[in-house]
């Protein structure tokens, strides 16, 4: 997050032929839509997520030999598709709300919930890839000002993964192609740099990066209780939820994490920063500011998911949402601003996971606003899979073109 970028300029599979299945994910017995709905090529680790309307537009390329995609979501039965190798848009498709009893198994290796958490760190290096992965995904970073889009970025990136058994030292993420459209008013200039950006897909992988949470000297700092059961992928989890029971110089984390049953491998977690103390807050996410501006956090939360596939858990969805309050000290009123990143994974490449060399990485000091390609082209992105925009950052993108 923050506004400082360099782009590469890579031309990737843009040259390749492939056609699109899309449409709106709905709840079959409300026929609501869905968001963050996961959408997989069967037998492929091609993908996409449905956006906050519940639309995706996911692209396949010839090469590949698929029959069917399958739709995946916490709460819901996973639904299988037959698709025919044609361009098919605007279809309507229908999860069905999933219950599972709430009892807790009977036989089981642990005693409660702080003993399951430990006993699932311990199986992280078996249920996670003990091999270096280069996985494609779609970032995109949008800034608010009230309810106004001012900042809208978006990039395809690389990111390579070390094994599981390794820490995330040497994981990098390199921009292939990326775009952005920032207001032209000078009154919407937002000079704040804060933690995040394209490598969240590092800092808030919480598996590989257990020092946010899962490292076994921050476990007493928390309290866990286990709620009630739920699924994900059509897979029982334990639900297990957090709170700090301590106040340190830093501050801590609320939230949830899903543990799957079988494997006991982490597969989601919802969380956010403690805001009792907001100057600890700031301390953490704010890299810089310019004198005399005073900076208030409101909210920094986080989601992480990982998905299974082929009896291993790979990372997969990423959101990060930050808001926060900025005034000049000699005036009254302060303004509010809202920014979210997402980054979901679009591929996964096993065979040949070339690693990322640092020059080529993206830098915390970089950011998505600047020295980035026109927003103007319609086909822009190619064959590559993207976070479909919801009508409202359509709308945004339309007002923002007009004032440029």
């Amino acid at each position: 997050m923050g506004f400082f970028l360099l782009f590469s300029h890579l031309q990737a599979q843009n040259d390749d032929e492939y056609y699109s299945i899309g449409g709106v994910v709905k709840n079959a017995r409300n026929k609501r839509s869905i968001e963050y709905v996961t959408v997989s090529a069967v037998g492929t680790y091609v993908g996409t997520i449905t956006n906050e309307d519940g639309e995706f537009i996911l692209k396949l390329n010839d090469t590949l030999d698929v029959t069917e995609i399958e739709f995946s979501c916490l709460g819901y039965y996973n639904t299988k598709v037959p698709i025919s190798r044609q361009t098919t848009l605007n279809m309507e498709f229908f999860l069905q709300p999933q219950s599972i009893p709430l009892k807790e198994v009977e036989i089981r290796s642990w005693k409660n919930a702080l003993d399951l958490m430990e006993i699932a760190l311990e199986k992280i290096e078996k249920n996670y890839s003990q091999t270096s992965n280069l996985l494609t995904g779609f970032y995109r970073e949008t800034a608010q000002k009230g309810r106004r889009y001012i900042t809208i970025s978006e990039a395809v990136v690389n990111i390579y993964k070390d094994s599981y058994k390794q820490t995330a030292d040497r994981d990098r993420v390199q921009i292939l192609k990326g775009r952005t459209l920032v207001s032209p008013k000078v009154s919407d200039t937002l000079a704040v740099k804060l933690l995040g950006g394209p490598n969240l897909a590092i800092f808030i992988d919480i598996v590989k990066n257990p020092e946010l949470l899962l490292d076994k000297e921050i476990l007493p700092l928390y309290e866990y209780k286990l709620d009630d059961a739920m699924t994900i992928n059509d897979r029982p989890q334990y639900v297990v939820r957090f709170t700090p029971q301590v106040i340190l110089d830093f501050p801590l984390y609320t939230g949830t994490f899903f543990i799957d049953q079988e494997t006991l491998a982490f597969t989601r977690a919802e969380f956010a920063m403690d805001m009792r103390n907001k100057d600890k807050v700031t301390n953490v996410i704010l890299m810089r500011k310019p004198s005399g501006l005073r900076f208030s956090p409101d909210e920094v939360s986080y989601i992480v998911s990982y998905i299974y596939q082929n009896d291993k858990t790979y990372l997969h969805y990423l959101h990060n949402r930050i808001r926060f309050k900025c005034d000049w000290k000699r005036r009254l009123f302060a303004t509010n601003y809202t920014i979210i990143s997402e980054l979901v994974i679009t591929d996964n490449d096993k065979e040949n996971p070339s690693r990322i060399a640092v020059k080529n990485s993206f830098s915390n000091r970089q950011s998505l606003s600047e020295q980035a390609m026109s927003y103007y082209d319609s086909n822009f992105w190619g064959a590559y899979n993207i976070i479909e925009p919801t009508e409202s950052l359509e709308s945004a993108v339309s007002k923002l073109k007009k004032e440029e």
